[in-house]
């Protein structure tokens, strides 16, 4: 039987040992055996029934706890078995506490051990109170959305929803005593980086792993952060394959919009906010990213997270917050959502990667839905245009009826410098302009995209 996250093999005793003792009181509990080799094997322990002794003795003076301590015998040898119950309280070996994730032994400090005790508590950090918050930090415009989101819904009472600002964040479960949580400075600021770091969206478009293209930054109220999010990325990084079924034209991009809007808002209800990183979405042409600060409730597998399961929000009052306003389901359904959204159009499913620190999901583009010209422009003309022109000619492809002040602010570039870049193009038969500049089109010229579709004369 291999290592896991329950099981240990040692050769022999060493006091370190301790230090994961006390990672599995504070996980789910494991057992260590003493005298086996890495493969389970077991090879023997000499002193065996002085350790039967030593052992619970050690472990009483480093961490106040109990463990069982069996002597087994095989094939005539003797080997010790430590089992260890997973504990309801944090426990710290000699002031150090230690935590069992997987193989591996981590020391928790920092928001990681701040979780870690509070969530040992049956606490949460979205319902802390924050002193330094008040009601005057309040934002009328995100309570007034919320009041609309929540009333068009109907998951709460009209009454409610009339009351002032102080009862309704109070019916909400937003105070915690007379102060208002961290929970209400982040769903109702206009400004919770003043009281959280990282508390908003990061989204970049990379040519390359390497080679970041350009930016942009959501800030304000995380109820407010999605829908800004997903008009950026659909307008901005996300390049839709546009096809005509008569005079109606169809929009089709890698992600549809219902798994993209489920990903992001798992992201900021399952947020750990107070790490101050904030959420990270990479958009390649091929691919997307969402990486998201956070862990799995205690317990869980990645195969658990992609089965059917109940809800278990990181953060429980931003997570009814969103519910309320009709963002979410109770259910824990938003993953079977994303994947059933997928598979509907005929997508890959999405990839989720569980690190220490983080959860990434992966969405990976079809082939007929990628669209990159870069490398196939003719060779003859790719040393006469530069960067931004490469970047406008990828653009167009997606839509040939982009204008120049479109390209300009998705860009990030003056309409002066889109405007001569479109005149090069002109000159070197890349494109050309079909109709008036407000209703026509650029027709590109001379062009194979990836996909196959030639564009030419």
């Amino acid at each position: 039987m291999p290592e896991s996250q329950n099981i240990e093999w040692k050769s022999k005793w060493k006091d370190e040992f301790l230090e994961w003792i006390c990672g599995y009181a504070n996980a789910q509990g494991g057992k260590i055996y003493i005298g086996c080799d890495d493969d389970g094997k077991v090879v023997g322990v000499s002193h065996a029934h002085k350790l039967l002794e030593d052992i619970p003795n050690k472990v009483r003076d480093a961490m106040g706890i109990i463990v069982g301590v069996n002597l087994l015998t095989e094939n005539g040898r003797e080997y010790i078995e430590i089992d260890v119950p997973s504990y309801p309280i944090g426990i710290s070996c000699k002031g150090v506490y230690y935590y069992r994730s997987g193989s591996t032994r981590q020391i928790l400090t920092g928001p990681a051990l701040e979780t870690f005790l509070m969530r040992k508590r049956g606490a949460s950090w979205d319902n802390l109170p924050l002193p330094a918050f008040t009601l005057s930090d309040i934002d009328d415009g995100a309570i007034s959305h919320f009041r609309q989101w929540a009333a068009k819904k109907g998951r709460i009472d009209k009454s409610v929803l009339d009351e002032p600002n102080e009862v309704l964040l109070e019916k909400l479960h937003l105070m915690n005593g007379p102060y208002l949580t961290n929970a209400a400075m982040l769903l109702f600021s206009k400004d919770p980086e003043k009281w959280q770091l990282g508390a908003y969206t990061k989204i970049g478009y990379f040519e390359t792993d390497a080679d970041l293209l350009y930016q942009d930054e959501i800030h304000g109220s995380i109820l407010e952060q999605i829908d800004k999010i997903v008009e950026l990325l659909l307008l901005k990084y996300m390049r839709a394959k546009i096809t005509y079924e008569g005079m109606q034209r169809i929009e089709r991009y890698f992600v549809p919009q219902e798994a993209l809007r489920e990903a992001l808002l798992n992201a900021l209800c399952h947020k750990q906010y107070q790490s101050g990183v904030p959420i990270q979405i990479s958009v390649y042409a091929d691919r997307l990213y969402i990486a998201n600060h956070g862990y799995l409730p205690e317990g869980w597998t990645l195969e658990k997270l992609m089965s059917k399961h109940a809800s278990s929000p990181y953060n429980p009052s931003i997570a009814s917050v969103f519910y309320l306003a009709g963002f979410i389901e109770s259910w824990g359904r938003g993953i079977e959502k994303i994947c059933s959204a997928c598979e509907k159009d005929g997508l890959p499913q999405p990839e989720y990667t569980i690190n220490p620190g983080d959860i990434m999901v992966k969405f990976t583009a079809p082939y007929d839905r990628v669209i990159h010209l870069t490398n196939m422009v003719p060779e003859k003309l790719k040393n006469t245009l530069d960067e931004i022109s490469l970047k406008i000619l990828n653009l167009l492809a997606v839509n040939p009826a982009y204008t120049a002040s479109f390209l300009a602010e998705n860009l990030s570039m003056s309409r002066k410098t889109i405007s001569s870049r479109l005149k090069k193009l002109k000159e070197v038969g890349l494109i050309e302009r079909i109709g008036s500049d407000r209703k026509g089109y650029w027709k590109l010229l001379n062009i194979r995209s990836s996909n196959g579709t030639e564009h030419s004369k």
